[in-house]
């Protein structure tokens, strides 16, 4: 067969592709919105029977005998290129429709009840987003630890099947061990002043760490911090010195109360009251909301206001979720984090608040002291540790922050 005959039959073949196309469009078969799509796929099939048609006209100039195994399989993946172009503009178009129809449903969680400040960050985080994007996204909020505990709900992000969540800090370790420098004891001075470092450098690097592990960190927040509990008030570093105290089973806390001089002993939580009362420990940290809970203010009377560990989180979520977003998307799931978590934040203080208001007004003291005097006299500790967590620049670097 001349190659003008077969240029003529890859003619016939693009013409009846675009007629089927025409009456589908006017039959309603395809959506009118395709119509754009449906001509770039068009002109791949033409451009691949004209190039088809080169190809003969080449190969027959040159003396060589035309394989018409070539010129077909040419023209076939002409076809197959330009119906792929038209699936995806078809899928993409589709999808958008169904998009504007129904909301995306994102599955978050929390490991507390409905009215804990975990689970009503995720509440306000709904509302803010439906007051920018309407329509748009749908947040389930599934509490009570339900798909288990911050690992799970971590490993769940990390698969897709959990869309968002919040975690300690701690928890991330596993998988991004720099988190450890938030551990640091006696570094941050307030609620501003950890503001401040994660809003700078060292929290832009952390959120770069935690999105190369598959973890879209849109904010931080603050759960609260441990203060010193005694029988006798404590004032200072020197006030501990020789005392026993009842620590958390951390080789981390043994080593930073046996810097200062204490006898660090594990207990366990459900006997502290007992060990204070009975005079087995002199002292221990706890937070606020657990020195009441715990009524521990019964037999430790005195809270001095060290907040000497404090325990700080993130708002994260699936990467591949996240990615997948629009511009204008993104930019309110970023002000959606933001104002949510410092909602949390508020919420979270207030509870310790309350919490320090219910003790104090049963007998417990609040002591004032010195941060500066135990951040002194945590050099020697934070020298040991520097390694371990990006060195003891790094640990100034969070001091230094104003």
């Amino acid at each position: 067969m001349h190659h003008d005959s077969h240029a003529r039959v890859n003619g016939l073949r693009v013409g009846y592709i675009k007629n089927f196309a025409d009456r589908a469009f006017a039959d309603h078969i395809i959506p009118s919105g395709l119509i754009r799509s449906w001509a770039t796929a068009g002109e791949l099939v033409t451009e691949a029977a004209k190039r088809t048609a080169h190809q003969v006209d080449i190969t027959t100039k040159r003396g060589r005998k035309t394989d018409m195994r070539h010129v077909s399989h040419a023209w076939t993946k002409g076809l197959r290129v330009g119906f792929s172009a038209l699936t995806l503009a078809a899928a993409a178009t589709l999808g958008t429709a169904t998009a504007q129809a129904e909301p995306i449903t994102m599955t978050v969680t929390s490991l507390y009840a409905e009215a804990k400040p975990q689970t009503q960050v995720w509440v306000r985080f709904g509302e803010l987003m439906e007051e920018m994007l309407p329509g748009q996204f749908e947040v389930n909020v599934i509490t009570d630890g339900a798909l288990g505990g911050e690992k799970e709900e971590a490993e769940g992000i990390l698969l897709g099947s959990i869309t968002g969540s919040l975690s300690t800090i701690a928890n991330l370790t596993t998988w991004v061990p720099e988190g450890a420098l938030f551990d640091m004891p006696f570094m941050f001075r307030s609620h501003d002043h950890i503001d401040a470092v994660m809003a700078g450098d060292i929290g832009q690097e952390m959120k770069a760490l935690y999105k190369a592990q598959g973890f879209t960190v849109l904010s931080f927040v603050t759960y609260g911090s441990r203060n010193v509990i005694s029988k006798e008030p404590i004032t200072s570093p020197a006030d501990v010195d020789g005392q026993t105290m009842r620590v958390l089973p951390s080789q981390l806390h043994v080593d930073l109360w046996s810097s200062l001089g204490a006898n660090p002993t594990a207990v366990p939580i459900t006997e502290a009251y007992g060990a204070l009362e009975t005079g087995v420990v002199d002292y221990m940290d706890m937070t606020k909301s657990g020195y009441d809970a715990l009524k521990l203010f019964e037999v430790a009377p005195y809270l001095t206001e060290t907040n000497h560990i404090w325990a700080l989180g993130v708002m994260y979520f699936d990467n591949n979720f996240y990615d997948g977003l629009t511009d204008e998307q993104k930019d309110a799931f970023q002000k959606a984090a933001d104002q949510s978590t410092d909602y949390f934040n508020e919420l979270a203080a207030a509870a310790q608040d309350v919490s320090m208001a219910n003790t104090m007004a049963l007998g417990a003291e609040i002591v004032e002291t010195d941060l500066t005097l135990w951040q002194a006299a945590m050099e020697p500790f934070w020298e040991s540790y520097a390694d371990n967590v990006g060195g003891i620049d790094r640990i100034r670097a969070v001091v230094d922050t104003e």
